[in-house]
């Protein structure tokens, strides 16, 4: 396989020692009854929160639009099919960081099919022989597109996608919408909400984690949901952009 993608055997998932104070769910487990935060004000709470954070932060998207016209040429928003709640497929927004005229599908198709099937070990894993690599696009970020990517700004634009109702400020990140047919039948309990700007698997490990450990973090926020919890994930996110630690 190209673009660094090295096969093996699937690598098992690996105990994960931090949590929110609450208990792993490694299987697919009983559904728990929606609560009242989930049903009705979870949705009222995303909308005031996206609506607040778009006008607050509208003069720092209009310079960032400014600065990717300058830069390259090309549209200002990178639009990506994604999955969202119960597999539904919606329009997704970034500010775009790359190239227009680049297209690193196939070669992303194939990394995300090893890395769900368990063929690939996140950096700093055990299995060095297994070690991901995802596809090389170094040379194709533009300038403001590295300071947008490592910054985490090029995400802004999701508030948009929280207003329409296509994603919630905290829930599972969106895959892409190919992605699906590389699921293991339990990982497919993370469409049961919608996906999120960050979630728990943003703040406990990110790019450290197989995606076994990513879908068994979202099913133990699934189970746990409460507008603490959103809070909580929230607050331990925001010094992570802060600080750069959030791109990725």
């Amino acid at each position: 396989m190209e673009s660094g993608v090295r096969l093996a055997t699937p690598v098992q998932s690996r105990p994960i020692a931090q949590t929110i104070h609450v208990w792993m769910v490694p299987e697919p487990v009983a559904r728990r009854k929606p609560g009242l935060y989930q049903r009705y004000f979870k949705r009222i709470f995303d909308v005031i929160f996206a609506t607040i954070a778009l006008i607050l932060l509208f003069p720092l998207m209009v310079a960032i639009a400014i600065a990717i016209k300058l830069d390259s040429p090309g549209p200002v928003l990178h639009v990506q099919k994604r999955l969202g709640k119960d597999g539904k497929v919606f329009n997704f927004y970034k500010f775009r960081s790359m190239r227009a005229d680049v297209d690193h599908t196939q070669s992303h198709r194939e990394f995300a099919k090893a890395f769900i099937q368990g063929y690939l070990s996140p950096p700093g894993g055990e299995d060095e022989d297994r070690i991901y690599k995802p596809p090389s696009d170094d040379q194709n970020i533009t300038r403001v597109g590295r300071f947008l990517r490592r910054s985490s700004l090029d995400e802004l634009p999701q508030l948009i996608n929280v207003i329409k109702g296509d994603m919630s400020i905290v829930g599972p990140r969106p895959n892409m919408w190919y992605e699906l047919e590389y699921y293991k039948e339990w990982h497919k309990r993370r469409l049961e909400v919608l996906p999120g700007l960050t979630g728990l698997p943003q703040v406990r490990g990110r790019s450290r984690l197989r995606f076994d450990e990513i879908v068994e973090l979202d099913i133990q926020y699934i189970e746990n949901l409460s507008f603490w919890l959103d809070i909580e994930l929230i607050l331990q996110t925001i010094p992570m952009i802060l600080t750069g630690n959030g791109a990725g």
